[in-house]
C-alpha cells in the first residue's frame, strides 16, 4: 500500500504556504492555489492509494484553488474528484455552475473541465478538512452526460447511500495508514462501489449498477442499520433481514464473505460499545448490567460471560482498571465525588449477578 503524508507544523512560518503548493498543486489533477494568509498559513494532507482509486484527506486555512483550461490540456487524470467536507465552508464553480457548501456536504466535479474552489473561514475560525475519492472516469458505470449533472452541486450525506459513504470515509481516514496490500485493495474496490451507488442515487441510475456492487450496497446498508439499532434487545438476523425485504438465508450468504456470522457481528459491536462506555468517566456511576442494556444487553449473566470471553477481564474488572489508570477512580477502589468525599466503587461480582 502507498500512503503518503505532509504537514506545514514543522516548518518555518514564512516557507509553509508555499512548501504545501508546491506539494499538493501536482496532486492527482494539477491545480494552482493562492491564499492570503502568509505565515499564518496551516495545511496538511493525506495521500491514499487503494488499487485503482486514490483518497486524499486535506486540512488547510482559507485558501483559493483554480484548474484552468490549459492546466487540463497539460494534464488530465480523466478522475471524478468526489469531496466530503468535514470542516468549514467552501465554493465550487464548474459547468457555469456555483454551489457553497458546509461540513457534511459532498460535491463533485471533474479533473477533465476547467473549475475554481474557495475555501473561507468559518465562524469559529480553524482551518476546513475535508477527503477527496479520485474515481477514475473509466472505473464508473454511469452514463457520462448524467453524472455531469452533479458537477458543482451540493450533495448532502445525511441519508441514504449518502450517509453510509460518508460513514465509510471517516472510519478509512483513521485506519487507512495503517492497511496491508490485500485489504487496500479491497478497500479500493469497495470505495468505487459505495461511490457509484452514491451517485447512482443521485440520478436515478441504480438500474445501471453491476451486480457486485449493489451486493456491496446492500451488505452497507446493513452494516448501517445494525450499527443503529444495537440499542434494542430486539435485533438479530430476522429483524435485519425484515427491514431490507429479504430472506434470513438470503442475509446468512451475504455474511459467507466475511469472518463471522450476522449474530456474531450484531454481539460483537454491542460488546464493543460496553467496552468503550465502561471506560467513560461520565458513566462511571451507571450500573454495569444499565451499561449493557444500554446496547441491548438485557441478561447481566450472559453479558458477563461474552465480556469476559472477548477481553479475557470481567465488566467490572475492565471498568475500575480503566477509571483508575485515568484518574477517575482513586487508587483504592474508591470513587472521587465533587465535594471532596467519595462514593462506593463498582465492584464486580459474580457472573450470574453483576450490579455495580
Amino acid at each position: 500500500m502507498a500512503y503518503a503524508e505532509l504537514d506545514t507544523a514543522g516548518l518555518p512560518p514564512e516557507h509553509r504556504f508555499e512548501w504545501w503548493r508546491e506539494a499538493v498543486g501536482q496532486g492527482v489533477a494539477p491545480t494552482r492555489i493562492s491564499s492570503d494568509c502568509g505565515p499564518d498559513f496551516a495545511g496538511s494532507a493525506g495521500f491514499l492509494t487503494l488499487g485503482p482509486v486514490q483518497v486524499t484527506t486535506m486540512a488547510f486555512s482559507p485558501l483559493k484553488s483554480e484548474r484552468p483550461a490549459q492546466l487540463v490540456r497539460r494534464s488530465d487524470p480523466q478522475t471524478f474528484e468526489l469531496t466530503l467536507i468535514l470542516e468549514g465552508a467552501m465554493r465550487v464553480a464548474q459547468n457555469r455552475r456555483e454551489t457553497h457548501l458546509s461540513a457534511g456536504d459532498f460535491a463533485m466535479w471533474t479533473s477533465s473541465r476547467p473549475y475554481s474552489g474557495r475555501a473561507m473561514e468559518s465562524p469559529e475560525g480553524g482551518v476546513s478538512r475535508a477527503v477527496i475519492l479520485h474515481l477514475p472516469h473509466a472505473l464508473v458505470p454511469l452514463p457520462q452526460n448524467r453524472i455531469g449533472e452533479l458537477f458543482a452541486r451540493g450533495l448532502p450525506a445525511a441519508s441514504g447511500v449518502g450517509r453510509i459513504l460518508a460513514q465509510y470515509l471517516g472510519s478509512l481516514v483513521q485506519e487507512g495508514p495503517g492497511l496491508d496490500e490485500s485489504s487496500s485493495e479491497r478497500l479500493g474496490a469497495l470505495s468505487l462501489d459505495l461511490a457509484t451507488g452514491f451517485l447512482a442515487e443521485r440520478i436515478g441510475a441504480q438500474e445501471r449498477l453491476p451486480p457486485e456492487t449493489r451486493h456491496q450496497l446492500l451488505l452497507a446498508a446493513i452494516d448501517t442499520f445494525i450499527d443503529d439499532n444495537l440499542s434494542d434487545p430486539r435485533l438479530n438476523p430476522d429483524a435485519v433481514a425484515a427491514r431490507h425485504n429479504i430472506s434470513v438465508r438470503l442475509l446468512h450468504q451475504l455474511f459467507r464473505s466475511r469472518p463471522e456470522t450476522v449474530s456474531a457481528s450484531i454481539r460483537r459491536r454491542r460488546l464493543e460499545r460496553c467496552h468503550a462506555d465502561l471506560a467513560a468517566p461520565a458513566l462511571r456511576t451507571l450500573p454495569v448490567r444499565a451499561v449493557a442494556a444500554r446496547w441491548g444487553l438485557v441478561d447481566a449473566a450472559v453479558f458477563s460471560r461474552a465480556f469476559h470471553a472477548a477481553y479475557a477481564i470481567t465488566p467490572g474488572e475492565h471498568r475500575n482498571a480503566t477509571l483508575r489508570a485515568t484518574g477517575a477512580l482513586r487508587a483504592d477502589g474508591q470513587d472521587p465525588a465533587p465535594d471532596g468525599g467519595h462514593r462506593p466503587a463498582d465492584h464486580p461480582r459474580p457472573p450470574r449477578d453483576i450490579g455495580c
